[in-house]
């Protein structure tokens, strides 16, 4: 394998990791400030149980997220010198951005949400739990904007083969910003509310359930619930949007080979890019076209109509449909679990969850399922841009490393163990967190009486 071939792999077992926390980070700060303000409104301790339970699988997701974070970005100099040397100007303070503005704030105020009980006031600790779940989602917002700039490019000038930045709202808020903006945040509302409701159902399955349990569990189903059919929304602005910028993309994950008017919409088939067709394709007349543009007569490009210059189809086809019968199958689980809550608690003052054990074992396997969509949706988005970097302008192979690739796949397989590593390492902490809540449970601090004073 050449080092291009390695350096892709590279990056993308880099960023397919570092994903994985912040997907669960963004939102997860959102559920900590509801869990500590419903707590303050009702004083009812499994609201805190709940509270400081998640706060800490919050703070090694964190961490996790940090130093792979960090990782990844001196793989832009490491393996991909020509990008930095070219975008540097944009990409440049975009990065800067985040960490002045984002991460920062993060890292100063992570401190007071997790040590900070009985030390400071009530207030100052939920303004500190805010200000943490609004700097990881300020850092959602200048990460993914540099991510849709190199999508969908604009408000810039080439200058002696450089991009020079001339209009900054228009490189910010540019053309398909604001749907993956939308789209990553509802995707990780959802990768929370099934990590919650998975490890709460675990923790009814092995008897160790906390008050907080009844709390979270529940809260999260009904997050869970409305967010999913939200999630399809947005998703669906968001192909439109991606049929206008980038139709090759669009053509591959449906296999679209020729363009065609009232395009079928493929449920499955084996794509055979050698022979430019679907192998055992099953097919929905005209709905390809009503999905994708809104129109059954509508006609959709083929990737014939971009030579060289469309992305491997196989990967980005079956990513797709992971994706969508993932999200389905989510959709599915939220709302029979919301339902069958509704209907326990109709009538009844019983607060605690009573669901059946094998719907909680199915609670429990969809835990990681945000995961596996949000996988494969960020393989769609970055395989379906090449073969460019920044699409239509930066071609991915001419701003490659000139690394030795025997160097490369040395740290690529060093990457992969360690990595490997602490996946086994974080779930199986997570596991024993579930089993083990009182380890976790909140103890009255020794500056107790001082928060009580309001200092």
């Amino acid at each position: 394998m050449d080092a291009l071939l390695l350096s892709r792999l590279q990056f993308a077992a880099n960023i397919s990791f570092h994903i994985l926390f912040p997907t669960i980070t963004i939102a997860l700060g959102w559920f900590l400030l509801y869990f500590r303000l419903r707590f303050l409104k009702t004083r009812d301790h499994a609201w805190e149980e709940a509270y400081y339970f998640w706060t800490k699988i919050f703070a090694l997701s964190f961490a996790l997220g940090v130093v792979s974070g960090v990782v990844m970005s001196f793989q832009f100099g490491t393996n991909w010198p020509g990008f930095m040397e070219k975008t540097g100007d944009i990409a440049g303070p975009l990065l800067g951005y985040e960490v002045i503005t984002a991460f920062f704030l993060e890292a100063s105020f992570l401190g007071i949400m997790l040590f900070g009980r009985g030390r400071v006031s009530e207030r100052v600790h939920v303004i500190a739990t805010f200000l943490v779940a609004f700097g990881t989602t300020l850092s959602a917002f200048w990460i993914l904007s540099l991510n849709s700039w190199m999508q969908t490019p604009a408000g810039f000038e080439i200058v002696n083969g450089k991009f020079i930045p001339v209009d900054w709202f228009a490189v910010v808020f540019n053309p398909s910003f604001p749907y993956r903006l939308a789209h990553k945040l509802l995707a990780s509302t959802l990768t929370a509310s099934f990590l919650i409701a998975g490890l709460c159902a675990w923790q009814l399955i092995k008897g160790s359930a906390i008050g907080g349990t009844h709390k979270a569990l529940r809260t999260a189903v009904i997050v869970a619930s409305v967010a999913m059919p939200l999630q399809f929304v947005a998703g669906d602005m968001h192909g439109l949007n991606t049929l206008e910028h980038q139709p090759a993309k669009i053509a591959a994950l449906e296999g679209i080979w020729h363009t065609e008017k009232s395009a079928p919409l493929t449920l499955f088939g084996l794509p055979d890019e050698a022979a430019g067709t679907t192998h055992y394709a099953v097919k929905i007349p005209k709905l390809g076209s009503l999905i994708l543009a809104h129109d059954m007569d509508a006609e959709i490009k083929g990737l014939n109509e971009f030579p060289n210059a469309h992305p491997p189809v196989a990967p980005i086809f079956w990513a797709f449909r992971v994706m969508v019968g993932v999200g389905s199958l989510m959709l599915l689980v939220a709302w029979l679990s919301a339902w069958t809550l509704w209907r326990q608690r109709r009538g009844s003052t019983d607060d605690r969850i009573h669901l059946p054990k094998p719907w909680l074992y199915v609670l429990a396997g969809m835990t990681f399922s945000g995961w596996l969509a949000t996988l494969a949706g960020w393989y769609v988005t970055e395989i379906g841009r090449q073969p460019f970097l920044v699409y239509g302008h930066l071609r991915t192979a001419d701003l490659v490393t000139s690394t030795p690739s025997s160097m490369i796949a040395v740290t690529l397989a060093a990457y992969l163990i360690v990595y490997g590593l602490l996946l086994i390492t974080y779930v199986g902490v997570l596991k024993y967190m579930a089993e083990h809540p009182l380890k976790h449970a909140p103890e009255a601090p020794q500056g107790a009486e001082l928060g009580k004073a309001g200092v």
